[in-house]
């Protein structure tokens, strides 16, 4: 018989449920009693591993900050996957938007640390974009970097509203366009002159 798989530590636990409550809910809407109840702790004992609720909300955030992971794929694809990736979580029941700019949103002119992170967090995305540019050679790695984290912010803002994945489909064109434009080989190996 194998053996049964080992409970989440405590700590984990509480983090867990913070983040699905908090995602799903919001963080004002979510109180530590009601994150203790979820799991069936005290209060006292959600405190001895978080001292505050502002520590729970960064640990919440600072889970939520994934780096893309390392790719073999090439630059140009990893891009362009990124929409693809978004339409798929735009499909998803669960989804609630971003979760730094929902923090920012609802806690940005309280808390100074959470749009520190939100800012860290966006910062990562568009570097991240850029340094694959830079690898392809793109014209105005910079500019354009920037242009394609507004394109993905874009999609998730415009999905919220009008509840329809398609718009990462959308944004992966206008991506595509500008990567022509910027003398980028997408697709069949056109460029834009």
């Amino acid at each position: 018989m194998a053996p049964l798989p080992a409970k989440p530590a405590m700590k984990d636990r509480i983090l867990e449920t913070a983040d699905r409550l908090f995602y799903l809910q919001g963080i004002r809407a979510v109180g530590v009693d009601t994150i203790a109840a979820e799991i069936g702790i005290s209060k006292r004992t959600l405190y001895n591993h978080f001292p505050s609720k502002d520590a729970l909300i960064s640990a919440y955030l600072a889970r939520r900050f994934v780096q893309p992971r390392p790719s073999d794929k090439p630059a140009v694809e990893q891009i362009l996957s990124t929409f693809d990736a978004l339409e798929r979580r735009f499909a998803a029941k669960d989804f609630r938007g971003c979760p730094f700019v929902n923090a920012v949103a609802e806690l940005g002119g309280e808390d100074k640390s959470v749009r520190k992170i939100a800012i860290a967090f966006k910062e990562s995305r568009r570097l991240w974009f850029r340094d694959l540019l830079i690898q392809l050679g793109a014209a105005d790695a910079e500019g354009l970097a920037t242009q394609l984290a507004l394109l993905v912010d874009g999609s998730i803002a415009q999905d919220l509203v009008r509840n329809d994945p398609a718009m990462a489909r959308a944004a992966k064109e206008a991506a595509t366009v500008l990567l022509r434009h910027a003398g980028v080989k997408v697709g069949g190996g056109e460029t834009a002159q």
